[in-house]
């Protein structure tokens, strides 16, 4: 029969063979962790809200783009003009009438035919428009009928400039300043 003796193994030993973390350790981890995690949802949320503004402008400058294409249609094939307001024209087209009118109330600007209305643009913060006559000076007033029915009589050129808003819960407000060209009334008959 054999014996076996067990040796004793030395506590050093022992406690080199422990696998674990100290306290000292898990701080600094969790530290660097956290910062990193910072980082990281930081930058998640600045492409959010990038995104949110991106889709804001974008929906902005479409909207203005097919609004001012149509205007710009409407008004080039206009015979006459007739000034309901500052903010509200109508256009003979072909012998029907087109109103393009802008409501302050609810910030829109609207089309309408004798079938259909339709929202153009919408979020507008200002809004004017501009008349020219055929010798290109500005018609500044429209503050009594008999000045609105003067300039559906002169004007020959017509402008719009408007201020376009959008807000979402995520991203600063964004705004577009939309200036058109000037359309000229080509079937509109002036004299100078």
């Amino acid at each position: 029969m054999t014996t076996t003796t067990l040796s004793r193994v030395p506590d050093a030993t022992l406690r080199a063979c422990r696998c674990g973390f100290t306290l000292v350790e898990v701080l600094i981890s969790s530290s660097l962790a956290a910062f990193v995690l910072t980082g990281v949802m930081t930058c998640f949320l600045f492409l959010g809200r990038s995104g949110a503004n991106i889709q804001n402008y974008n929906d902005m400058e479409g909207q203005a783009r097919r609004g001012l294409e149509q205007f710009a249609q409407d008004v080039r094939q206009a015979s006459e003009i007739t000034w309901n307001s500052a903010t509200d024209v109508t256009l003979t087209v072909d012998a029907a009438s087109v109103r393009w009118a802008y409501d302050a109330a609810s910030g829109k600007l609207y089309r309408r035919t004798s079938t259909a209305t339709r929202e153009m643009i919408t979020g507008i913060t200002s809004f004017t428009y501009k008349a020219y006559t055929i010798a290109g000076v500005e018609i500044t007033s429209f503050s009594s009928a008999s000045a609105l029915t003067t300039a559906g009589q002169t004007t020959k050129q017509l402008q719009i400039s408007l201020e376009a808003s959008r807000t979402s819960t995520t991203a600063a407000r964004a705004t577009n300043l939309v200036l058109s060209a000037r359309y000229v009334l080509r079937n509109k008959r002036v004299t100078a």
